[in-house]
């Protein structure tokens, strides 16, 4: 059997709000696999944004135990996780969450900064990255000048700058229209089947999740249900 690379074990975040206590995570639990594609799917309120949060290592529970790579992170230091994290889990978001005065190749080269990646390896990878999305004549525009299909291939360049075992998609085509949701997908597919990279999809789409090997329902704060 394959090795975990992201456990989480009966997973609990509870927030403080005044007198008011708010359970968004109540007894989540999710074991990702080496080369697993993952949709994580739920309603509204089920609590998909905190578990984002906690899969990707970005937050400590309030109960239970989060393993990255058999790390307990709540033990690891902050500068440790960032480490960790920075190596092991890329990042796509649905706001594509780039740097709108970085230019393109400067925001896939972001990443590798923090491992303290070369400056002459960070360039070569990132033109190799963007070329590998389709942009390699778009090097030097700004978020502002690329279209949102192209700013979410940039932000699929820097998810992979540190060459990462996991692929972690927050609603990956939530501002895209189909035609390039479908392109951005098949993607995220071949990275998965060429590269071998676990991906953790999290959407609210139907059709999306249905290119994943296992689809995990989340109710209330926990899996309810899981079909492959």
């Amino acid at each position: 059997m394959k090795k975990s690379v992201i456990k989480l074990e009966n997973v609990w975040k509870i927030y403080k709000m005044g007198n008011v206590s708010v359970n968004a995570l109540q007894g989540f639990s999710l074991d990702v696999r080496e080369g697993e594609f993952v949709a994580l799917m739920g309603p509204s309120g089920s609590g998909k944004s905190t578990a984002v949060n906690m899969i990707g290592c970005l937050d400590v529970p309030t109960k239970g135990r989060i393993m990255l790579d058999s790390h307990d992170i709540s033990e690891l230091h902050e500068s440790e996780l960032a480490q960790i994290r920075g190596r092991k889990i890329g990042f796509i978001f649905q706001q594509f969450n780039l740097v709108p005065t970085l230019t393109a190749i400067e925001n896939v080269m972001l990443p590798m900064i923090f491992q303290g990646v070369p400056e002459t390896v960070r360039v070569k990878k990132a033109k190799e990255l963007l070329e590998l999305v389709g942009l390699g004549d778009r090097l030097e525009h700004k978020p502002s000048e690329l279209s949102g299909g192209q700013q979410q291939r940039v932000a699929i360049a820097r998810s992979l700058a540190n060459d990462p075992e996991v692929i972690l998609a927050d609603e990956p085509t939530g501002n895209l229209d189909s035609k390039t949701g479908a392109n951005v997908l098949e993607f995220l597919e071949k990275l998965h089947h060429d590269e071998n990279k676990t991906i953790i999809m999290v959407t609210h789409d139907q059709n999306l999740a249905k290119i994943a090997e296992r689809i995990e329902f989340l109710k209330d704060g926990r899996i309810v249900k899981s079909t492959r």
